[in-house]
């Protein structure tokens, strides 16, 4: 593993820093084709795509986290160095994310997995790598767990990064005092978008935190008794014994949402196939370092994934 050495030791300054540190991503060498996949009648989800000039056979997937999109700081940080690597890469949108709202009339939910099945199936056989980051992460280790032996020799392994594997852990400890900055905005974000989707939405008048918004808006629109439900069905953990792949769940111990404890779960401990990289210092989706390359990430999730790229058993 390359060594880490953090820029910041405070985890809430390495969490706000990364959303604006540049990703440096030469859109200009690595052109950005932007086009739609349909996932079911009705909706269509925004993938960003680019090519080095002579790509591996591996192509990668990236999925971004709660309230972001393919232009996310950190997506366009990976998409850099997994391009100059060789990789095709693509950035996935989750439904009605990085302004594509006009293309579906619902928004997502943390364990959607249906869409980005529909993207992998529309690409052909792969092999294919997914890299998810926060919420992506609990998307991409969902996904693996309920294909189980599908998945073998079509996706080569998933890489997940600061995920929520327990939604409802995670929800708690965003809503303590000191987690309140970014509770806000993420409570502000959604509530934001459900107005883009439908302007004359219910219900939002009192919304004042994330589970709240789950209760009111999430649960009724995805078929959930409440926030509760939705949380204890869609968490990855319930998934996890279910992979046969090779996975990492990256971590920092210092993340100020992700309590580490969540991953001391017999479900992470017990899956050969599921690797645990957790590091002292990093916050949350940060992970800067004081060295090049800055987004230590990069370089860890590629050369993971070049420990993993011989084509697995073909799927049955």
């Amino acid at each position: 593993m390359i060594p880490y050495s953090p820029l910041f030791r405070n985890p809430h300054l390495a969490t706000i820093a990364a959303h604006f540190w540049p990703s440096g991503l030469d859109e200009r060498r690595f052109p950005v084709e932007r086009w739609t996949c349909p996932t079911e009648l009705g909706v269509k989800v925004l993938i960003e795509t680019q090519r080095p000039p002579a790509p591996r056979p591996e192509e990668l997937v990236l999925v971004h986290g709660l309230e972001g999109s393919s232009r996310s700081r950190y997506m366009k940080s990976m998409a850099r160095a997994a391009l100059e690597a060789g990789f095709m890469v693509h950035r996935f949108n989750m439904r009605s994310c990085g302004g594509s709202e006009a293309l579906s009339s619902t928004g997502y939910h943390s364990g959607m997995t249906g869409d980005l099945l529909a993207l992998l199936r529309r690409r052909g056989s792969g092999p294919f790598f997914l890299a998810g980051f926060s919420l992506g992460g609990n998307v991409i280790l969902k996904l693996a767990g309920e294909l189980g032996e599908r998945a073998c020799g079509w996706i080569g392994g998933v890489c997940a990064v600061s995920t929520p594997i327990d939604l409802g852990a995670c929800v708690r400890r965003l809503e303590e005092s000191q987690n309140r900055l970014y509770h806000r905005r993420f409570v502000r974000r959604m509530k934001e978008r459900t107005l883009r989707l439908n302007p004359a939405a219910e219900g939002l008048e009192n919304v004042r935190t994330l589970r709240q918004f789950d209760d009111r808006i999430t649960s009724p629109a995805f078929g959930f008794r409440d926030s509760s439900h939705y949380y204890d069905s869609q968490s990855c953990w319930r998934f996890l014994e279910g992979l046969r792949i090779p996975a990492v769940l990256i971590h920092a111990k210092d993340d100020p949402v992700i309590p580490s404890e969540i991953f001391d779960r017999p479900e992470v401990r017990r899956n050969p196939c599921l690797e645990l990289l957790a590091v002292e210092r990093g916050g949350h989706v940060g992970f800067i370092s004081r060295r090049r390359p800055w987004f230590w990430l990069g370089p860890v999730i590629l050369d993971w994934i070049s420990a993993h790229s011989v084509r697995q058993p073909e799927k049955t």
